[in-house]
């Protein structure tokens, strides 16, 4: 079974670096045919909504929006369940292709033969 990688990112515009390392990251392995899941949790949840990573700013960095389009095209993005009711997020507001699920999911695709998880 192929390798994958499971990351989950908790910072958003108040952790700029952080959340962005992230990110490029996941685009990367995408880029290299690595199988990708990228959870957006606490404050990168916004990250969920149409237009909210275009606002992203971090000199010397891929503009945020090209590399959430990457891992959308090659990987899959998740909203964490609670992170979304908590800010009010439905299925009915977030981009194309991005799914809402809980921990049992997250879970299962940390567990899963030759995942690899990071935390940012």
């Amino acid at each position: 079974m192929a390798r994958s990688l499971v990351i989950k990112v908790t910072a958003g515009m108040d952790a700029p670096e952080r959340c962005n390392q992230a990110f490029t990251v996941a685009a990367a392995a995408v880029a290299s045919g690595v199988p990708v899941s990228l959870w957006l949790t606490g404050e990168s949840a916004w990250f969920a909504l149409p237009g909210r990573a275009k606002e992203f700013r971090l000199p010397e960095a891929t503009p945020l929006e090209d590399l959430l389009d990457a891992v959308l095209t090659g990987g899959k993005v998740t909203l964490c369940t609670q992170c979304a009711a908590r800010r009010g997020i439905t299925v009915d507001d977030v981009i194309e292709g991005i799914r809402i699920a809980g921990a049992p999911t997250f879970v299962e695709e940390v567990l899963a033969e030759g995942a690899q998880a990071l935390v940012y």
